[in-house]
């Protein structure tokens, strides 16, 4: 039974919240905190039972964080916040003694990349405090990377070919909306695109290929080639990986309003006056837009995610698929989430609770792939997440 400090209280704050307050016996106490104490207290009220205590926080202001995080004491912080405030929140962590989980790496504020290079950059710093930060644990990333993990461990002597493959084929009624922080996902798929290829990285014009993939239950969807983080710890510690590829689904009245958005200047990140003040139109954008978290009560279809693989054992070429399916009305039951927070949330709970029982806990700084899968995909089919798996599966792409 462990203390742990919960940050962020979106749409995946919240379902880590119902998720870790399902199981008193490895979270005794859950602290919720926020910029927004309001946003916390509706998550607790809707929980009950007086199980979660609530706060506010900036996570931007490392000596606020230092202060708070001695006055609760946890074992661990689980940081759904924005990527912007890793590097703070890990270095409040480091001078309280707290261990840390994230579910997206870092990216700076003034400039739309991201990479784990400056949260690999506190591997000696962790070790040397004894402390464990565990990197992307969510879906993707998180599950998929466990997914590689476990593809390495029980069906491939190597692995030559990965492409990461994410539909979203659900309908929330809005005519544009974003199924996570508006900011952060247009930031993500409005830059250049990048994938992995014989020991280089490839750089491509946003969403310029695509193909159709065919998904489980779901049939064949457009799906466009992004740069996606878990790539770059992928093809760090899968070193016979020859290409790795990430795919997402977008609707095409989705892709319309972006091109507008764009073609306007409201995707920009770059300062503009307006009245006297300085304003960044993304964040404009992002407070006219609908709140992910608020998406759920009427979403209808359902996610697909999963890892198609190539490569070899016992000298012979094997192919192999596995993947999960996710209603989002099903998730909206359970905890009032729409199945893209869901997806993200549950994953960042049993990350946490691998941590906690002592299944995956060792100094320094990790990604979800450099440790035992089986304890981990366990927990997925207990927790929500069933996940399948087929070998000489036909794939959806040529090598």
């Amino acid at each position: 039974m462990s203390k742990v400090l919960i940050i962020g209280a979106g749409g995946v704050g919240s379902v880590v919240v119902h998720k870790c307050a399902q199981l008193p016996h490895v979270f005794s106490d859950i602290l919720l905190a926020s910029r927004t104490k309001s946003k916390c207290d509706k998550i607790a009220s809707d929980i009950g039972g007086g199980k979660i205590k609530t706060a506010q926080v900036d996570a931007d202001n490392v000596p606020e964080l230092v202060a708070f995080i001695k006055s609760f004491n946890p074992k661990l912080v689980i940081n759904v916040a924005l990527p912007y405030q890793d590097l703070t929140i890990m270095d409040a962590c480091l001078e309280t003694g707290v261990h840390y989980l994230d579910t997206a790496n870092y990216e700076p504020k003034d400039v739309a990349k991201f990479e784990y290079s400056w949260q690999w950059a506190y591997q000696e710093k962790f070790k040397k405090a004894g402390l464990m930060a565990l990197l992307g644990c969510g879906f993707d990333p998180g599950v998929t990377n466990i997914f590689t993990k476990h593809a390495a461990v029980n069906h491939f002597d190597e692995i030559h070919y990965l492409d990461i493959v994410d539909c979203n084929a659900g309908s929330h009624g809005k005519a544009f909306a974003t199924n996570f922080n508006p900011e952060i996902n247009i930031r993500e798929i409005t830059q250049k695109g990048k994938y992995w290829e014989n020991g280089q990285w490839i750089e491509i014009e946003p969403m310029s290929i695509h193909q159709p993939i065919d998904y489980p239950n779901v049939g064949p969807k457009e799906s466009y080639l992004l740069f996606h983080e878990e790539l770059e710890s992928l093809v760090k510690n899968f070193p016979t990986i020859k290409r790795a590829r990430f795919w997402m689904t977008f609707g095409q009245q989705y892709l319309t309003h972006l091109e507008v958005l764009q073609n306007v200047g409201m995707t920009s990140i770059a300062p503009v006056k307006f009245k006297g003040i300085d304003i960044v139109p993304l964040e404009f954008l992002k407070a006219v837009l609908p709140d992910p978290g608020t998406l759920g009560e009427n979403y209808t279809g359902q996610t697909s995610i999963g890892c198609q693989i190539k490569g070899i054992k016992n000298g012979k070429d094997v192919t192999y698929f596995i993947w999960n399916n996710c209603h989002h009305a099903d998730c909206y039951k359970e905890v009032k989430a729409q199945g893209v927070s869901y997806t993200t949330g549950v994953p960042a709970m049993i990350g946490a609770k691998m941590m906690l029982e002592g299944h995956w806990m060792k100094p320094g700084v990790y990604n979800t792939e450099e440790f035992d899968p089986k304890p981990f995909m366990d927990d997925l089919y207990k927790y929500g997440l069933p996940w399948h798996e087929k070998v000489g599966a036909e794939l959806a792409f040529t090598y």
